[in-house]
C-alpha cells in the first residue's frame, strides 16, 4: 500500500475523541472551544529592523588603503619623472656636444654648394652687362644663408 495510508503510521490513531479527551460526540456543537493562543511567557520578539552584518573593511580602512595606493602611485610617478628628466638632459647634453661637429659638416657642405651655385650663376649671367656674381639682390647689408633649395638651381 502507499505511504499515505494509516498503516504507514504506527501508533494510536489520532481522532477527535483522543485529542479532546472526550469519549465521543454526537454533534460538532458539543465540542469544547479550543482556541490557539500564545505560548506561556509570550512569543519571542519579532525582528523587523534591517540588520546587515558588517562584512569587510570599514570605510576608514578603505579610505586609508586608497590613500596609501594613491600616495605610492604618485611616488612612483615622481621617480619616473626624475628618471625621464635625467634621460632627456643626457640626450640634450649629447646633442650640445655633437652640435659643433654637425655645424662644421653643414658649413663644409654649404661652401661646396655655394661655389657650385656661384659658378652656375656666372655661367648663366655672363652675357648680362653690370651683373656682379654673388651679390645680394636685396641690398639689405646683412648676410643671410640661403634657404636649402636656393643652392640647387637644378631643383627650381
Amino acid at each position: 500500500m502507499g505511504w499515505y495510508t494509516m498503516e504507514a503510521f504506527p501508533g494510536p490513531k489520532m481522532t477527535e475523541a483522543v485529542i479532546r479527551k472526550k469519549a465521543g460526540m454526537a454533534s460538532i456543537k458539543d465540542m469544547p472551544v479550543l482556541q490557539d493562543g500564545p505560548p506561556p511567557g509570550g512569543f519571542a520578539p519579532v525582528r523587523f529592523a534591517r540588520r546587515i552584518p558588517s562584512k569587510g573593511p570599514s570605510a576608514m580602512a578603505i579610505f586609508l588603503a586608497a590613500f596609501g595606493a594613491f600616495s605610492w602611485g604618485m611616488y612612483q610617478v615622481g621617480k619616473g619623472n626624475k628618471i625621464r628628466r635625467a634621460l632627456k638632459e643626457e640626450k640634450y647634453a649629447a646633442r650640445r656636444a655633437i652640435l659643433p661637429m654637425l655645424q662644421a659638416e653643414e658649413d663644409e657642405r654649404f661652401v661646396k654648394e655655394w661655389k657650385k651655385y656661384l659658378e652656375e650663376e656666372a655661367r648663366i649671367m655672363k652675357d648680362v652687362p653690370g651683373w656682379k656674381v654673388g651679390e645680394n639682390v636685396y641690398n639689405s647689408g646683412r648676410w643671410m644663408p640661403p634657404a636649402t633649395g636656393e643652392l640647387r638651381p637644378d631643383i627650381w
